[in-house]
């Protein structure tokens, strides 16, 4: 990020443009949006800024600029659409401690403008670092027409009750109170008008005051394999609303940034040989903060209903008379048999699939590695890197083919996925000579449909550009 985005306060405050064509009247237009006292510098003005200045809507000085014409100026803007004048005019301003702008010379300007979709005091900013003006504005567009026009005037009713608003406690009792009023009873009243709204505000401040102090909820929640746009869109819903979000290690940043700023986010990860949370210390989290009032999100990579102890967390929750509800994710299997273009069952192939984690198959009675190493059924097996060499040898004791296809999908459905083909007789070599990282799944008895692309596009892209250079 080359530009961080702020709102600058112009309520009162000096802002200085010099120019006085079409580049100027862009700017001026939407300036005139703000309450700041606007200064323009221009020999030869057009028309329609002549008329805001007899108007009294700024000030137009009808000469060049000169040294000193930006002081105590908080924003200066260059639109002459001369580069050599720009400059001059850009040179007097920062010497005068304004922050300068020339229309259109992003790498010359201290500051970019963006594009702005106004309900007002609802103010949308999209900047693309100016590499896409196009793209800016068709997500302007699209924003338009998405945002009602009653959000200003239901905005600026609900700025002016924010005071008797805090007679509510801080956190979530007055986030409750905002959301009801901004996402039901608000639109629903304003359609009467805004002395309705109003009527309104005042009817749910009461029924709010009169609750008493609730349990919180818990939300188990799959977060997929890992992608971002795979999550559903009740998951994004609850991370939106979540106080505290507790999740395993299999969820990425690009997903927790997803959270509420505010949320606490709580690492309960466990790692293979490593640190790790127990699972009673995770129990008692849980129920600790939903006893304390907050909407917790329990985050889970893949989905809950899949090797996730959702049961023992659900009678932890259980246990404490707190209200629970499970949204499912999508699984890493079926991440997987989609990256390598396969289905997880098939007729005349086989009629059932078997879902193991690496543990597992330490524990697997004798018929049940009989049954997969003859019958030909498909395995999706979890966290399975380590084991390669143990189901090997024990599906080929049992009678495996060596020539079984195996495929070892790493960092499913990411930018970083790899796909690794093997025969049974062949895995633990394969699997070693790939150095995996990343969280992997082993597909046993599935290979890569044939001639399908293994990359995601965003890699073979990266590839691409590599071997350009």
């Amino acid at each position: 990020m080359q530009h961080f985005p702020i709102f600058v306060a112009l309520a009162g405050r000096r802002v200085v443009l010099s120019g006085g064509g079409e580049a100027a009247l862009a700017k001026l237009r939407l300036l005139l949006k703000t309450e700041a006292h606007l200064t323009v510098f221009a020999e030869d003005a057009d028309p329609q800024i002549a008329a805001w200045h007899d108007a009294g809507r700024l000030r137009l000085v009808r000469r060049a600029m000169a040294p000193g014409d930006a002081l105590c100026a908080v924003l200066f803007y260059a639109a002459d659409e001369d580069p050599v004048e720009d400059a001059r005019t850009v040179a007097l301003a920062r010497a005068d401690g304004a922050l300068t702008n020339i229309v259109d010379n992003l790498g010359d300007s201290q500051f970019i403008t963006p594009a702005i979709v106004d309900r007002d005091p609802v103010t949308v900013a999209i900047g693309t670092e100016g590499a896409a003006p196009v793209l800016a504005r068709a997500i302007k567009a699209d924003l338009e027409a998405r945002l009602p026009v009653t959000l200003g005037p239901l905005a600026r009713i609900g700025k002016a009750f924010r005071r008797m608003a805090e007679k509510l406690p801080m956190g979530r009792a007055r986030r409750d109170f905002w959301a009801d009023y901004y996402f039901d009873a608000g639109p629903r009243a304003i359609a009467e008008g805004e002395d309705a709204a109003r009527e309104a505000l005042d009817g749910l401040l009461a029924r709010h005051l009169a609750r008493r102090d609730e349990l919180g909820e818990v939300a188990f929640v799959g977060a997929g394999p890992g992608d971002p746009e795979l999550l559903t869109l009740k998951a994004r819903r609850a991370l939106d609303k979540a106080d505290v979000v507790i999740h395993d290690r299999l969820v990425g940043p690009a997903i927790l940034e997803l959270a509420r700023r505010e949320a606490l986010l709580v690492d309960a990860g466990k790692t293979g040989f490593g640190p790790s949370m127990g699972q009673a210390e995770i129990d008692a989290l849980i129920v600790e903060h939903a006893k304390a009032g907050a909407k917790v999100v329990r985050l889970k990579g893949g989905d809950p209903v899949v090797f996730a102890r959702l049961d023992e967390e659900i009678a932890a929750v259980d246990a404490a008379g707190i209200d629970w509800h499970v949204i499912p994710g999508i699984t890493a299997a079926s991440a997987s048999a989609a990256a390598v273009g396969q289905s997880l069952t098939k007729r005349g192939r086989n009629d059932d699939v078997r879902f193991m984690t690496g543990h597992d198959v330490k524990g697997l009675a004798e018929h049940d590695w009989r049954s997969i190493a003859r019958d030909g059924e498909v395995t999706a097996l979890y966290m399975g890197k380590r084991a390669a060499r143990f189901v090997q040898g024990r599906l080929l004791m049992h009678g495996a083919d060596p020539d079984t296809p195996v495929t070892v999908v790493e960092n499913a459905s990411l930018p970083a996925q790899r796909i690794v083909e093997a025969t049974i007789g062949t895995l633990p070599d394969r699997v070693a000579a790939a150095e995996l990282t990343g969280p992997a799944l082993m597909l046993l008895g599935l290979a890569p449909r044939a001639g399908r692309p293994v990359e995601l596009p965003r890699t073979r892209q990266i590839h691409a550009e590599q071997e350009a250079l």
